[in-house]
């Protein structure tokens, strides 16, 4: 999500691509491994991957789009592509797809090196309207496949939608087939059906809301977590955070640095978003230091153990 202006000095201007890759796979002390098995940095692109659970490599941190449109989108997007991100995460609802794909187009990096996400909104659920759903967000997109397709929400018919997605899978029109916004027992009953595991859980996790049951449920069951809000949406204050504030000034870095850190060293995809270009070559920052463990328990005690999204439940 985009924010504000941090409490901390925000970094001049970024660094160049080759510090980036050079430090790319330095985790702190203190940290957790990452849900999927780690894996190189994508040609061109700073950001290490991980492993799904289907042998699909997937950028442990990428770009998000929500709220994004028309030029403001192509332009944001195509920055995030020449900046080395290499994951996009969109989705039907978001009413950004054809944008999107635009800036693909414009972004003059191959499509294999790119990990492109979509969701399945719930006005589309069952199992004839998520190929029809499907083929049009790839027609907006301009795509021949994606690389993760997601469930948005547990509603409407899962079951029909789940069937449909694991014969596109099938098919190879997608590499990876997961949800968004799945409990536990939510995934529970899709698994009693299921004939494909779910690759990636796309959920709200932030250092407010840290999600220890879903953290441990999905680790367990080698589903990948992803936040897709990693920092609220700047809701209670966090880029003026006292607390974070005092760690990013150790590490000499952003909140919002620290934030995504904090995501990486837990082995949670993240996927921030900016329309600031400035912004989002910072948030690429973040794999040359790490958290320690005073940190870790620090940041712990800011749990709220509740969403800041309440109007979206």
């Amino acid at each position: 999500m985009e924010y504000q202006i941090n409490t901390v000095n925000r970094r001049e201007f970024l660094k160049q691509s080759a510090k980036f890759a050079a430090a790319s796979l330095f985790i702190g002390a203190g940290s957790q491994r990452l849900f999927g098995a780690p894996g190189p940095a994508m040609a061109k692109s700073p950001v290490p991957t991980l492993t799904l659970n289907n042998g699909v490599p997937m950028p442990v941190l990428g770009f998000g789009t929500n709220t994004l449109h028309g030029d403001t989108c192509v332009r944001c997007v195509s920055d995030a592509i020449s900046a080395g991100y290499r994951l996009i995460d969109t989705a039907k609802v978001y009413g950004n797809e054809e944008f999107v794909g635009e800036a693909i187009r414009q972004g003059g990096v191959n499509r294999a090196e790119l990990f492109i996400t979509s969701k399945l909104w719930v006005d589309d659920s069952g199992y004839e309207s998520t190929r029809k759903a499907f083929e049009t967000s790839i027609g907006k997109l301009g795509l021949d496949y994606l690389d993760l397709y997601l469930i948005h929400r547990p509603r409407g018919d899962v079951k029909g939608s789940w069937k449909m997605m694991e014969e596109l899978y099938r098919e190879g029109r997608i590499k990876a087939i997961g949800v968004s916004n799945f409990e536990p027992h939510q995934l529970d009953a899709l698994m009693e059906y299921a004939t494909v595991k779910p690759a990636v859980n796309q959920i709200e996790t932030h250092v407010f809301f840290q999600q220890h049951k879903a953290y441990e449920y999905l680790k367990q069951a080698e589903i990948q977590m992803e936040a897709w809000s990693p920092f609220a949406a700047a809701r209670n204050g966090v880029f003026s955070n006292p607390t974070l504030a005092e760690i990013a000034k150790k590490h000499k870095k952003s909140i919002a640095q620290v934030c995504l850190r904090w995501h990486y060293q837990r082995g949670i995809v993240a996927i921030p978003r900016s329309s600031q270009k400035a912004h989002i070559i910072e948030n690429l920052d973040i794999f040359d230091f790490g958290l320690d463990e005073a940190d870790l328990k620090t940041i712990a005690t800011l749990d709220l153990n509740i969403t800041q999204f309440p109007e979206w439940e």
